[in-house]
């Protein structure tokens, strides 16, 4: 399949260019020709130089990811960010970015994915940003004790042995669940505005621990990669199902 079919089809999925002027992230094609034929696509959360050279050994034509190497361009390609870019040139392997656009697509999205996990019902967009949103918001089909929902996901996600942090200071029982994955703690107020009872994102900022305490309301921190596997790998499935090649590289952080 052609390289630039490949792109304009994720970028219409995931409505790349609606993004553009919220996300620091160069989402799309960040390296590669504009014409190539590809036949095997691997997918991984960061690109960074372990899992280009995972892609290369798996023989991968395009590398998919979440987290990608321009956050507002670079000033020079020297140093780091030179070894990082060198073996996408040298072994003609191309890279395509999906930063805001796979947090906030609510089938595709990394919050989708939790919500999915978690078998949260009646779904609405959540986490604001400008006119879009990056994250998910819906209500347990039976409560969970917070306990519970702790262990849910920390037995499911992929944590690198590292454990599910918990701000307990929300209700006994949790039934209404706000998501932002990643680093999303800036949306406590919104989850608070919203009467969720708890809060599950990726990593935390130290307010968060005071912010949660004196509002009442629960946080989970999952781990910032744990809980953004989920849509480099529903893009993956949609490759799949157009016929290419396809694998996952797991590179977990822990963090």
């Amino acid at each position: 399949m052609e390289l630039s079919s490949i792109v304009d089809r994720l970028d219409e999925e995931l409505r790349t260019a609606d993004y553009a002027d919220l996300d620091a992230s160069a989402n799309g094609l960040q390296v590669g020709p504009e014409e190539a034929e590809i036949e095997r696509v691997a997918f991984a959360v960061d690109g960074v130089r372990e899992t280009f050279e995972a892609a290369i050994e798996a023989d991968a034509d395009l590398l998919v990811v979440h987290h990608g190497l321009s956050w507002g361009g670079f000033d020079r390609v020297t140093g780091r960010t030179y070894d990082r870019i060198a073996p996408l040139i040298e072994h003609d392997l191309a890279l395509y970015v999906s930063h805001l656009p796979l947090d906030g697509h609510q089938d595709l999205g990394n919050a989708a994915g939790v919500a999915d996990l978690l078998g949260l019902e009646d779904r609405i967009p959540f986490g604001e940003l400008g006119p879009e949103y990056i994250g998910q918001r819906g209500t347990a089909a039976e409560p969970y004790d917070p306990e519970g929902l702790r262990e849910r996901l920390e037995t499911n996600l992929e944590t690198g042995d590292q454990t599910v942090q918990h701000l307990a200071f929300g209700p006994d029982e949790i039934e209404d669940v706000a998501i932002v994955t990643g680093s999303g703690t800036d949306w406590l107020d919104e989850a608070v505005a919203a009467d969720a009872d708890a809060l599950v994102t990726g990593e935390g900022k130290g307010k968060a621990y005071h912010e949660a305490q004196e509002a009442g309301i629960h946080v989970f921190l999952a781990g910032h990669y744990a809980t953004e596997t989920f849509g480099v790998r529903a893009l993956q499935d949609r490759l799949e199902e157009r016929g290419l090649e396809t694998t996952f590289l797991d590179v977990p952080t822990g963090l």
